[in-house]
C-alpha cells in the first residue's frame, strides 16, 4: 500500500486528487502535513478531512460513497417530535465550542479510545475563533447534555462529531442545526461516513464524484447569512 506523503514543512497546503484515494481502507488519500488552519480549510474545500489516532501521523480521507443529509430530507421520528414539543431542552450555538469537542472526545461504550486528541481540539478551536467552525449545545437546565460540532464553508456544513448524555440529545442538536442551516440557504450537511444514527435522520449515500461536484457549487456560492462569525439560532425557528 502506497499513499501520498505530505512533508511537515510543506506550505503549499495541496492534496493529491481525491480520485487517488484507496479503496481499502476506503478513502485513505494522504498522510503527514499538519493541522494548520490553512491546510484544514483547503482539505475541506476539496472534500478531504483528517482522521487518525493520537501519536500517529495525520491521515487524510475522502471516502466513496459519502454520507450526507440534504436539509429538505431530514427525518424526525414521532418520538423525537414529541420530545421537541415538550420543550425540556434549550439549544444554543457557539457558546461552548471547546466543551462540546471535549465531550465528543470522551470514550463511548463501544470504543477503546478517541481520535479527537488535544491536537485536534486546539486546531478546530482556532477555526472556531476565525468564525469557521461551529458548535450546537443542548441544555437540560444548566447542564450540557448533548451537542455537535463541525466546519462551515460556503453553503456546506461538515459535521465532525456529536455526543449525548441523555436520550436523543444529539438528535435534538442536529434537528435544530439543520433547520437553521436550511433557513440560511445551506444545501447539504456532510456526515462523512455512514452510521445507523445518521440514517435514522434521513442521511443518504452519494458517490464521491457527486459530492465533489456539489461541494464545488456550494462553496463557490456567495457566503450565506450567518457566516462568518459566531452563530445564533433564530428565535422564531421551530424545529
Amino acid at each position: 500500500m502506497s499513499i501520498y506523503w505530505i512533508p511537515p514543512t510543506d506550505k503549499t497546503y495541496r492534496f493529491p486528487p481525491v480520485e487517488d484515494a484507496l479503496q481499502e481502507p476506503n478513502g485513505l488519500l494522504a498522510a503527514g502535513g499538519d493541522l494548520s488552519s490553512a491546510r484544514l480549510i483547503n482539505a475541506y474545500r476539496n472534500g478531504i478531512f483528517p482522521w487518525y489516532s493520537a501519536g500517529e501521523p495525520i491521515l487524510w480521507w475522502s471516502p466513496n460513497p459519502r454520507t450526507v443529509i440534504f436539509p429538505a430530507h431530514l427525518k424526525v421520528s414521532r418520538s423525537l417530535r414529541r420530545t421537541l414539543k415538550r420543550g425540556e431542552f434549550h439549544v444554543t450555538l457557539d457558546t461552548q465550542f471547546r466543551q462540546v469537542m471535549e465531550a465528543c472526545a470522551m470514550p463511548r461504550k463501544s470504543d477503546v479510545g478517541t481520535w479527537i486528541s488535544t491536537e485536534i481540539i486546539d486546531a478546530y478551536c482556532r477555526l472556531h475563533e476565525m468564525g469557521m467552525a461551529h458548535s450546537v449545545e443542548v441544555w437540560k437546565g444548566h447542564e450540557l447534555v448533548g451537542g455537535l460540532y463541525g466546519l462551515a464553508l460556503g453553503r456546506v456544513f461538515f459535521g465532525e462529531s456529536m455526543f449525548s448524555r441523555v436520550t436523543d440529545a444529539s438528535k435534538i442538536a442536529l434537528v435544530h442545526l439543520v433547520r437553521q442551516l436550511e433557513r440560511w440557504g445551506y444545501t447539504v450537511i456532510d456526515g462523512q461516513v455512514s452510521s445507523p444514527h445518521l440514517y435514522t435522520l434521513g442521511a443518504e449515500d452519494i458517490s464521491r464524484a457527486a459530492f465533489i461536484t456539489l461541494l464545488q457549487e456550494a462553496t463557490d456560492a456567495a457566503e450565506p447569512r450567518g457566516q462568518p462569525g459566531f452563530w445564533q439560532l433564530d428565535t422564531d425557528l421551530k424545529p
